[in-house]
């Protein structure tokens, strides 16, 4: 499959640098200010990946030509990899659209548009000959959504999970040291775990934007019209973050074998994020920067994916498993 890979931050250089890997060719790439696009006729071939790498992180930009290019190559799959944003979900979102107006396919790291305007999403699918995906849009290298859709959206009942590695590893050494959570944060924040501006992940906003995704999964994927389905953003969750977890709540936690995880739950009428009370020992109590899902089904019972949910390479082999799915 021939791919425009849209974003060159860690998911977006990391799937240039994999797609060969997995039989792929990347014709086009661009930045939010640059673009390289692989010049057309019937010997090209794609864009030097080793190149294009090298230049963003000795420039800055992935090459000379306009964005606008990439989105008009002629490419198989675009690759959705910007940074989220919120409420129109914009660039990400146009960017889909132009890629579905024009019978392509479309694979999405980027969590706005899935999030926020998951039904508009929709709606271009069913005026489109392409196809969208979205693994990498929640927990990384998890297969949570096509494990949901193998089992049909019609058989689980909940998905719940730990989804938000900072968060995780904030209260994993809390937990582990008798820490603080200021003390723990500096901590991450020197270690490059967590953001100088931690907000998304401590307010519980990146793992209610992931358990939004996963309801619409459950919303739509269920209803026999999807005019019927309730479609999710993040205004319609109940979302609690961790900075007013104190140290002190964890200790009392562990004298009953217990420990403080942020836990994220989506059905097909509710989303929630919160910290909760779980066993030490138990399957969600998993530690540092892992994320666990834990999908309940009316047949097959309760099924634990767990793995690293976040990082390049990590997302891109959710990203290149999906447009494999598209072959």
């Amino acid at each position: 499959m021939r791919l425009a890979v849209i974003g060159a931050g860690a998911v977006g250089r990391s799937v240039v640098e994999l797609a060969g890997e997995h039989g792929h060719e990347v014709v086009a790439v661009a930045d939010s200010s640059t673009a390289v696009v692989a010049d057309g006729g019937s010997d090209a071939v794609g864009v030097d990946p080793d190149a294009v790498v090298a230049r963003k992180a000795e420039r800055g930009i992935v090459g000379d030509d306009d964005p606008e290019d990439a989105l008009a190559a002629d490419y198989d799959v675009l690759v959705e990899a910007t940074p989220t944003t919120l409420g129109d979900a914009e660039p990400g979102f146009s960017h889909v659209t132009t890629a579905l107006e024009r019978d392509r396919h479309a694979v999405l790291a980027n969590k706005g548009p899935v999030a926020e305007r998951y039904g508009d999403l929709r709606a271009a699918v069913d005026d489109s000959d392409g196809a969208i995906r979205f693994e990498a849009t929640v927990g990384g290298a998890i297969p949570a959504v096509s494990t949901v859709e193998d089992i049909e959206p019609g058989h689980v009942t909940a998905v719940r999970g730990v989804l938000n590695g900072t968060a995780n590893f904030i209260l994993t050494r809390m937990a582990a040291e008798g820490l603080d959570y200021d003390h723990v944060l500096a901590e991450a924040q020197d270690l490059g775990v967590a953001e100088a501006d931690p907000s998304f992940d401590v307010d519980g906003t990146d793992a209610a934007l992931k358990c939004v995704i996963l309801a619409n999964v459950l919303s739509f994927g269920a209803a026999d019209d999807p005019a019927d389905a309730r479609e999710f953003t993040l205004d319609d969750a109940d979302v609690a973050g961790i900075r007013d977890v104190p140290g002190s709540a964890l200790r009392l936690a562990a004298e009953d074998g217990q420990t403080v995880r942020l836990i994220g739950e989506a059905t097909g009428e509710t989303v929630r994020v919160a910290p909760r009370l779980v066993p030490e020992n138990g399957t969600l109590a998993v530690s540092g920067t892992q994320n666990i899902v834990q999908i309940e089904t009316s047949h097959a019972g309760r099924l634990n994916i767990s793995g690293r949910g976040a990082g390049g390479p990590e997302t891109a082999s959710a990203v290149l498993g999906d447009v494999g799915r598209l072959e």
